[in-house]
């Protein structure tokens, strides 16, 4: 699956990248999210529970960054596995630009998907990544906008 898209933050464009490595911020605004920790300064442990069609599942795994570009943007990449429900491993590469007194937060992802979920079909994924991604960008706006 591959996906890309932008948002616009109202906040500075170091706040946006900021609140990018932020683990409270990303907690908030993950759909799902049990927990998020920092595990090193680019390393990251997670835990989330996503319901995609019929299947529910609960996905531990880990993220790491790099390429790391401050203020400008970081590649971030993860591998998630949903026990019975399959696994989750892709990456997003993150491009911030100055816009007026906010910023435009540019992201193209690649994942793949294996096990019970994939058998769902792409239609369904597709539209469950993209809905999963909107969720996310309107609370992290919420939460970093006008900062």
């Amino acid at each position: 699956m591959d996906m890309n898209d932008s948002q616009y933050i109202e906040a500075s464009r170091e706040a946006v990248y900021a609140a990018l490595n932020d683990v409270d911020v990303l907690r908030k605004c993950i759909p799902g999210c049990e927990s998020i920790e920092m595990t090193s300064d680019t390393e990251m442990d997670a835990k989330v529970t996503l319901k995609v069609g019929p299947v529910k599942a609960r996905f531990s795994g880990k993220i790491a960054l790099s390429d790391l570009d401050p203020p400008n943007g970081y590649t971030i990449s993860g591998e998630g596995s949903g026990g019975m429900a399959g696994f989750a491993k892709g990456g997003a590469n993150v491009r911030l630009e100055a816009d007026g007194s906010g910023t435009m937060l540019y992201y193209t992802v690649k994942a793949d998907i294996g096990g019970k979920i994939a058998q769902l079909g792409s239609r369904l994924i597709d539209s469950t990544a993209k809905k999963l991604a909107g969720k996310f960008f309107s609370e992290f706006s919420k939460n970093v906008g006008s900062s």
